[in-house]
Order: C-alpha cells, then sequence, then structure tokens
C-alpha cells in the first residue's frame, strides 16, 4: 500500500480527490502520493496566510523565534526517519541525507538569532529620523528537488522571523519529506502562518501571478526564474532567485594533488552532483595536471555508485529521469565530439534507476557543451591552464556567477585571485560552506537578491523611514 500524504493549509492537514506518484530515483518504483492542488487550493492556502499576517506580523519576535525553534525541534526528534525518506524521494545516500536533516534544523535555529533592528539616519535638534523593517506580506516559495528540505526550511525560516506568512510549494519530484515535516508542525506554528501545497508544474505559475501574494522566493533554473520574473512583474512582486551556475575551482601549481584530490572529486560529486554550487568546470595549472588527474580518477575509482539506501553507497542516482536525460546527452556530445575520458562516459540505460557512472573528461575545449552548460549530474571536466590571467578569465567567462573556489598551498595568493572572479561566494581551499550568517546569492545571471544572513532576511522586508521634526512647528 502506497502512503498517502497531505497538505498543511491554514493549521490542517487536507487532501484532494486526485493524487500524484512520488517515485524512487533508484528503483523507478511509486513511493508516495501526494495532493495534486490547483487554483481553488492555492486560494484557500493564501487566504489563510492572509488572514495570519494580520496577526503574525504584530507578534514580539520573541514569539517567532520560540515558533522557529519549535520547527526545529522536531526536524532534530525525527531526523531518522526523515533522512530515510529524504533518501527513498531524492536518491542521495544515507550520510548526505542525514546531513541535510540535521543541517535543516541548525540553519533554522542559527537564523532564529537573526535580528533587523531600527537603523539611526539623523538625530538633530530639528528631526529625528530613522529606519526601521517591515514584513512585505505573504509569501510564494518555490523549491528545487536536490535540496528540497535545506532550501523549503531556507525559504519558511526567514519568512516567519521577519513577520511575513507563507506558501510553499514543493518540487512535485520530492515533496515527501517536506509533506512529513508540514504534519510535525502542524500543531507548533499558528494556523496559516506556514502552508505547503504540492502540485504539478502548472502550480509554480499560479503562484507567481497570484494577486493576493507579495513575494516570491525562488530557487531552481535560469530559465524558469526568467519566466518568474516575467510573471512577477505583472503586480511588482518582490522577488529572490537563486539560480543556475557553471562554478569554476581553479588548482594552482602550489597545491597538493595528494591532498586535494579527493575534496576535488567530493567538490564535484557530491549529491551525484546536482548542486548549484558543485564544482562543474576544474582548472588545474599544467605543471600538476597529470599528478592530480590521475589521483582524482584513483579515488573515484573506490567510490562506490548505487541506491542510497545501500550501505557504502557514495554517489546516489540522478533524481529524475528528465534530468537523467539530460546528463546523458551531455556524455554523448562529447563521446560525438571525441573528447577523452579519464573515467566513465559509458551508460546503460536499460538497467533499472536513473543511474549514471562517475565521469571525467580530461581537457575538452571551452566550447564543448559539458564545460559551457551546467550538466548537474556525475561528470567532472578537468582543463589545463598556464598562468593566472588566462585562467581567471576563462572562469569569468560564463553567463552565471553563482559560486567558485582556489586551491593552493598559498592562502593569501588564493584571496586574491577570489577577489578577481565574477561570483557571489568564492571558497579558498574548501567547498560547499554556507553559513547562516553570511549572504548567498549570485551575480549575472545566477540569481536575484540574496538568501542567509542579514541581507537575506531583508529580502522579507521593506525600509519604512519615520521622520519627526522635534520642535513640531512648520517649516
Amino acid at each position: 500500500m502506497v502512503t498517502q500524504y497531505k497538505n498543511l493549509i491554514g493549521g490542517k492537514m487536507v487532501t484532494t480527490d486526485r493524487m500524484l506518484d512520488v517515485v524512487n530515483p533508484a528503483t523507478e518504483q511509486v513511493i508516495g502520493q501526494v495532493p495534486a492542488c490547483g487554483k481553488a487550493e492555492l486560494d484557500q492556502a493564501v487566504a489563510a496566510a492572509r488572514a495570519a499576517f494580520k496577526t503574525w506580523k504584530n507578534t514580539p519576535i520573541e514569539e517567532r523565534r520560540a515558533a522557529i525553534m519549535a520547527i526545529s525541534g522536531a526536524i532534530k526528534a525525527n531526523a531518522e526517519e526523515l533522512y530515510r525518506l529524504l533518501t527513498s524521494e531524492q536518491g542521495k545516500p544515507h550520510d548526505q541525507a542525514r546531513g541535510e536533516i540535521y543541517g535543516a534544523a541548525a540553519m533554522s535555529a542559527a537564523q532564529s538569532t537573526l535580528s533587523l533592528d531600527d537603523e539611526i539616519n539623523e538625530d538633530s535638534d530639528t528631526r529625528l529620523s530613522r529606519t526601521r523593517r517591515v514584513p512585505v506580506g505573504v509569501v510564494g516559495g518555490i523549491v528545487p528537488w536536490n535540496f528540497p528540505v535545506m532550501m523549503a526550511i531556507q525559504k519558511i525560516v526567514p519568512a516567519m522571523l521577519s513577520g511575513c506568512t507563507i506558501v510553499l510549494k514543493p518540487s512535485p519530484f520530492t515533496p515527501l519529506t517536506t509533506l512529513k515535516i508540514a504534519e510535525l508542525i502542524a500543531d507548533k506554528v499558528p494556523a496559516g502562518v506556514v502552508n505547503i501545497i504540492t502540485g504539478e508544474d502548472d502550480l509554480g505559475p499560479l503562484i507567481t501571478q497570484h494577486p493576493d501574494i507579495d513575494k516570491i522566493t525562488f530557487t531552481g533554473s535560469t530559465a524558469t526564474g526568467k519566466k518568474i520574473m516575467e510573471g512577477a512583474s505583472a503586480d511588482l512582486k518582490r522577488i529572490t532567485l537563486e539560480l543556475g551556475g557553471n562554478d569554476a575551482s581553479i588548482v594552482l601549481p602550489d597545491a597538493d594533488p595528494k591532498k586535494v584530490a579527493e575534496q576535488l572529486f567530493w567538490s564535484s560529486f557530491s549529491n551525484a552532483g546536482q548542486i548549484c554550487v558543485a564544482a562543474k568546470r576544474v582548472y588545474i595549472h599544467e605543471d600538476i595536471y597529470d599528478e592530480l588527474s590521475a589521483a582524482i580518477v584513483e579515488y573515484a575509482k573506490t567510490v562506490k555508485v548505487g541506491d542510497g539506501s545501500e550501505q557504502g553507497t557514495g554517489v546516489g542516482p540522478i533524481q529524475n529521469k528528465k534530468q537523467y536525460d539530460r546528463v546523458l546527452e551531455l556524455i554523448e556530445d562529447a563521446k560525438d565530439n571525441g573528447y577523452k575520458f579519464l573515467l566513465g562516459g559509458n551508460v546503460d540505460p536499460s538497467g533499472t534507476g536513473y543511474f549514471v557512472p562517475l565521469t571525467i573528461l580530461d581537457n575538452p575545449p571551452e566550447d564543448a557543451r559539458i564545460v559551457a552548460e551546467e550538466q548537474f549530474g556525475p561528470v567532472m571536466p578537468l582543463m589545463k591552464f598556464s598562468s593566472e590571467e588566462e585562467v581567471i578569465a576563462r572562469a569569468n567567462n560564463s553567463e552565471y556567477g553563482l559560486a567558485g573556489a582556489v586551491w593552493t598551498g598559498n592562502p593569501e595568493k588564493g584571496v586574491e585571485i577570489a577577489e578577481q572572479l565574477e561570483t557571489g561566494t568564492v571558497w579558498v581551499n574548501e567547498y560547499l560552506h554556507l553559513s547562516p550568517f553570511a549572504p548567498f546569492g549570485g551575480h549575472k545571471q545566477s540569481g536575484f537578491g540574496a538568501e542567509y544572513g542579514k541581507e537575506g532576511l531583508k529580502e522579507f522586508t521593506y525600509a519604512q523611514v519615520i521622520t519627526v521634526k522635534k520642535d513640531n512647528v512648520p517649516a
């Protein structure tokens, strides 16, 4: 019997007559069903959020923090059930799923400590002027399938903390864990403050264009982000877009191949490469290229690709058939163009599950699709470079600007290069680290606005300036 999950609307767990199947990408078996919501259910959720906003916006911040901590506690207390469910719907290995669940709980708790204090603009003999932050209103959140729980929390928590209410749409590919969390928090958050509804892709535009939603926060592809901007423009909704990336890692000649090979591997292959800030282009200085590429390949041979629920699995399947087909298309394009493979390249599409063998390419050209496009899969192109000026130009030659990394034995040199990269985040000698207190956002076509930290919290507010003339005499 397939488990049926319910949506959270106005503090109640509800369902619809029509249901959507959710598939395990490792087995291609249906593992759950969720409501197929449309305009009627969306209207109900938005109405509940609008009604709750009238009270929630005036709720003291300490009470908002307490509600967020209740969410954090519920996730942590049920972590084992949640991470196993997450693996079954998303595909990532248990240890990575566990990290996402506990990370979501920790991120909630950490972000609940943020605040946006009033700022004094002028305090003179004649007037007092201050800027305060006021909540935008009802937020529409749209979440991707690669980190469904973390991305849901990253929209729910700042919305709640700022005084907003939210209607959240999980990806139809990975809604189960989020709906389980909805069930766990239904009695811990005031009715209507958090609403979670599921539906197919046509539900997204209805959210974007809904006249009673004041802000959209979206994580996903750049192509979809452009459509959201267009849809939100009709009534000038506020928007936050965290979009695609074609992130470059630069390995300088003083880096130790033995030390960085494993880290570089995981910077590309964690979550089967399905991370917006994964290293998707790896530039290695020609002096160490042969040694480091060989070390990466040898390490890759020790990593098991398989069902994320099986012990020892390091890399799971691609999450869905559409993305699986796209990754295969890029691999076939590389083969058709005669690019050299150091590892992988042969995929058997007749097997069960959306598995792609770990694939590493040897120095493909800059105009190769596997280099120029975001692959979002377990495919790693390695490229040689000879000078800093050259590699900086190549790294910046992209429509994206989300993240990047520099690997070096000299951190000062790493910072010098990092400051020349046209991205929102650059790591030196590490990867994939995000702080709840530091803003995260993209340059160029990688996004609009920021998440995390005070800058991310501000995205859910308006600035309101109040000026008082002290002598109370008309000028």
